[in-house]
């Protein structure tokens, strides 16, 4: 049979049920041109699974099965006049699914192909302030030694992220709770800080506030500070205090 000729590429792969699997090897052992094929193939896998750029992240495999589910499929091609297809025409017009298929199955094995700016979904919004341009840093040492709080303000994205070092968690049914100020008003909530070690963005405009502030909060927040700050960042422009 004919087709038989197609199915080199799922078999290198792996790709054929137990019935393709057993036809194609009794082909193969007659067939050199096939066995070059396979080798072929499955050389092709191999140098797929050497070009590592980097690790991908944990969320590819799952993104990657989900987005198959949403893709639509294209209207078959319906040819002007049937035309003979020889082994050679059919080798040919699946040889690019094929080697599609070989990189796919390399992909979700092992996670090892080659990674792209536009696959990355990696740089989040902490990310991205902590490394613009104009990023500006204000340190404030807490009472007592119980280590430091850093305010980092990008003007360009208006937000502010703060992150810690050396800070104990707050006491039992408590939360570091994070305030901005804009000109002329009072404090509002910027968000909770669950983890002092951990970058953490302040909800709100960062570019226009005048100073932002951490208090210790019951670990539901408040509407408005119920305790003196421990850490109050004094944001002018550029950014003043300490500043970096």
């Amino acid at each position: 049979m004919n087709h038989i000729h197609a199915l080199s590429g799922a078999y290198a792969v792996d790709a054929l049920d137990d019935s393709e699997r057993t036809e194609f090897e009794e082909h193969l052992a007659e067939c050199a041109e096939c066995r070059a094929e396979v080798a072929s193939f499955r050389e092709t896998a191999a140098l797929l699974a050497e070009t590592e750029d980097s690790t991908p992240p944990e969320s590819l495999r799952k993104g990657v099965l989900d987005r198959i589910g949403r893709v639509r499929p294209l209207p078959p091609e319906t040819p002007p006049r049937p035309q003979p297809m020889g082994p050679t025409v059919v080798r040919r017009r699946w040889l690019p699914q094929l080697l599609a298929a070989a990189a796919a199955v390399v992909l979700l094995a092992g996670g090892i192909a080659a990674w792209h700016p536009w696959q990355d979904d990696r740089t989040t919004l902490a990310d991205q302030i902590l490394q613009a341009p104009d990023a500006m840093t204000v340190t404030e040492k807490l009472p007592g030694g119980a280590g430091e709080l850093a305010l980092v303000r990008s003007a360009s994205l208006q937000r502010a992220v703060l992150v810690g070092h050396g800070v104990a968690p707050p006491p039992d049914g408590k939360t570091y709770q994070m305030w901005l100020q804009q000109p002329g008003e009072d404090m509002v909530s910027a968000g909770l800080m669950t983890d002092a070690e951990k970058p953490t963005v302040l909800t709100g405009d960062a570019a226009t506030a005048t100073a932002a502030a951490v208090s210790v909060e019951p670990e539901t927040g408040s509407p408005h500070p119920t305790s003196p700050p421990i850490a109050v960042f004094p944001l002018t422009h550029p950014a003043g205090g300490g500043a970096s």
